[in-house]
C-alpha cells in the first residue's frame, strides 16, 4: 500500500553536498586540440542511493577554455549511451560559441540507465508510490543538480555564473524539475516538455472519466471504419494523460492501490514539477525560460490550459510536430535553441521576441484575430494555423486531428493598430469550435551569425454558436 514520502522530494542540503558524489575519474583535466582547442575531464559521481544498497551514478563530462576558468556553462543529458561521456567533446558551433565567450560545457545522462536498475525502481514505485523510485521525479532530475555540483566542486575550471539547462522529451522535463528546486540554475529551454497541470494530469477523476468516455468512442467510429490511424493504437494511448512522464495510472490500480492514492501522489509531486505553479519564485529569481511543446505530442498535450492561464511565458509550438510526428509542410525552420543559449550568458546577442497579446472577434463567417507584441521588439512576420473541432485534451482524438494541409495563411501586418492580423473563414453550422494560434519570426544577430528565431501567441479555442 502506499508509502509516501514522508520529507520533501529533494534534501537539497545532500543534493550541493560534493563530499558524497564519490567522483570516479576516467579522464583527468586534459587539453584537446580543436576550433576552439578546450580541456576536458570525464568521470562519474554518485547521485544517491536508488534503494537501501543499490547506488545511483552517471557519467559526466566537463568541458571548459584552455587559458581560463569557465564561468557558468550550459548543461545537457541527451546523451543516453552513457559509454560517449567517456570520450572526448566533439564541439559543436553553438559549443564553441560558448566556450569562446568562456562559458563551460555540463554533459550527463537520463534514459541510459541499465534495464534490470529502471525495472528495479520501476517496480519498487509501483509497489509504493514512493516517488523516490520514479525516475522522472527523482532520480533524473536529482541527475541534474548533482552535475551542477559536481562542476562547481572543479574550482580551479569552473567559478559561480549561470547555468543554462536544455533538451528535449525527458532531457526538456527533468530540467524543469531541477530548475524549480535548484536556485545555481538560471535558464530552461524545453522541447516538448511538461509546462502545466491540468485535471487530467492531477488525476481528477471526473476529468479521467470523460477522457476514457472519448477515447471509446473514439475508437468505436475507428473499428466502424469512419476514422483511418496513421499510427498504431497504442501511439495515441499507450502514453499520453500522465501527470508526468509516462502514464503508470493503471499499473497502480492493478497493484492494488486506489484511485485517491494516485491522485494524492499527483498533488503531492505538482508544486515540484509544473513551472506554472512555481511562477512568484522563478520571476522573483530572474530565470529565463523558453518552451517548445509542439502541437501534437503525448508528453506536452497541455498546451491549452497552459496558454489560457500563463500567456506570458515564452512558447513555439512546431505545427503538427511532436514525438514521431511530422511537421506541417509549411513549418518554418528555426534557431531558437542557440539564440536563446547565446542571448542567455551573453549581453551582445540581441534579443528574441517577447509573448504577445492575442485577440479576436467572430464577423458573420469570419474569424477576425489581432496579434500585438506590446513589449520589447516587434516581429518581422506572422503566419497563423487553424483546427476545426479538435479533440478533448489527452484524448486520442487530441493527438489524431492534425492541422490541415491549407489550414493556415501568413499573417499581414497594419501598421495604424501595430498589430500582425489575419481573417479565418468559419462555418458554424459545420463546427462546434476553433483552435489557432500563430507563429512570429524576427532574425537576431551574435557577431557575425544570424539566427531564425520564432515565438508563439497563446494557443485559444473558440466555441462557436450556430
Amino acid at each position: 500500500m502506499p508509502c509516501f514520502a514522508e520529507t520533501t522530494l529533494f534534501d537539497m542540503d545532500e543534493i550541493r553536498d560534493a563530499s558524497t558524489l564519490a567522483v570516479e575519474v576516467i579522464k583527468d583535466w586534459h587539453v584537446v586540440e580543436g576550433n576552439p582547442p578546450t580541456r576536458q575531464k570525464c568521470v562519474t559521481i554518485r547521485v544517491g542511493e536508488a534503494w537501501e544498497g543499490q547506488e545511483y551514478r552517471v557519467p559526466l563530462r566537463m568541458v571548459v577554455p584552455v587559458d581560463c576558468k569557465a564561468k557558468g556553462f550550459h548543461l545537457t543529458t541527451d546523451y543516453e549511451e552513457p559509454e560517449v561521456l567517456k570520450n572526448d567533446a566533439r564541439i559543436s558551433s553553438l559549443d564553441a560559441a560558448l566556450i569562446a565567450g568562456g562559458v563551460g560545457l555540463v554533459q550527463t545522462t537520463i534514459g541510459g540507465e541499465p534495464r534490470d536498475f529502471r525495472e528495479g525502481l520501476s517496480r519498487r514505485f509501483i509497489e509504493t508510490l514512493n516517488p523516490h523510485y520514479a525516475v522522472q521525479y527523482w532520480g533524473w532530475p536529482a541527475t541534474i543538480m548533482r552535475a551542477v555540483t559536481a562542476a562547481y566542486a572543479e574550482k580551479d575550471h569552473f567559478e559561480k555564473g549561470k547555468v543554462a539547462a536544455s533538451g528535449g522529451s525527458k532531457h526538456g522535463s527533468s530540467p524543469t524539475v531541477s530548475l524549480i528546486s535548484d536556485e545555481r540554475i538560471t535558464a530552461l529551454y524545453s522541447e516538448v516538455g511538461t509546462i502545466s497541470d491540468s485535471p487530467i494530469r492531477l488525476c481528477d477523476r471526473k476529468a479521467w472519466d470523460a477522457l476514457e468516455a472519448d477515447n471509446k468512442r473514439f475508437f468505436e467510429k475507428v473499428e466502424k471504419g469512419e476514422i483511418r490511424l496513421e499510427r498504431e493504437k497504442e501511439f495515441y494511448t499507450g502514453f499520453i494523460g500522465g501527470t508526468f512522464g509516462s502514464n503508470y495510472n493503471y499499473e497502480a490500480l492493478e497493484a492494488g492501490h486506489s484511485w485517491d492514492d494516485i491522485r494524492k501522489l499527483a498533488l503531492e509531486m505538482a508544486d515540484y514539477i509544473f513551472v506554472t505553479r512555481n511562477m512568484d519564485q522563478l520571476r522573483e529569481r530572474g530565470v529565463e525560460m523558453l518552451f517548445d511543446p509542439t502541437t501534437h505530442d503525448f508528453n506536452s498535450y497541455s498546451i491549452l490550459q497552459a496558454a489560457q492561464n500563463f500567456p506570458r511565458i515564452p512558447t513555439y509550438y512546431q505545427p503538427n510536430g511532436g514525438h514521431g510526428q511530422e511537421l506541417h509542410h509549411a513549418a518554418q525552420e528555426n534557431d531558437n535553441l542557440p539564440a536563446f543559449i547565446l542571448g542567455h550568458f551573453f549581453d551582445d546577442l540581441e534579443p528574441m521576441l517577447e509573448p504577445p497579446s492575442i485577440s479576436h472577434e467572430i464577423s458573420d463567417d469570419k474569424l477576425l484575430v489581432t496579434v500585438r507584441f506590446e513589449d520589447g521588439p516587434k516581429a518581422e512576420s506572422g503566419r497563423i494555423w487553424w483546427i476545426y473541432d479538435r479533440g478533448s485534451e489527452a484524448s486520442a482524438a487530441f493527438l489524431w486531428q492534425r492541422i490541415g494541409e491549407d489550414h493556415w495563411s501568413d499573417m499581414k501586418f497594419d501598421a495604424e493598430q501595430e498589430a500582425w492580423t489575419a481573417e479565418i473563414k468559419i462555418d458554424k453550422h459545420a463546427a462546434s469550435h476553433i483552435d489557432f494560434f500563430s507563429n512570429h519570426g524576427r532574425v537576431v544577430k551574435y557577431k557575425s551569425r544570424s539566427f531564425n528565431t520564432y515565438l508563439s501567441s497563446p494557443y485559444t479555442r473558440v466555441y462557436l454558436e450556430p
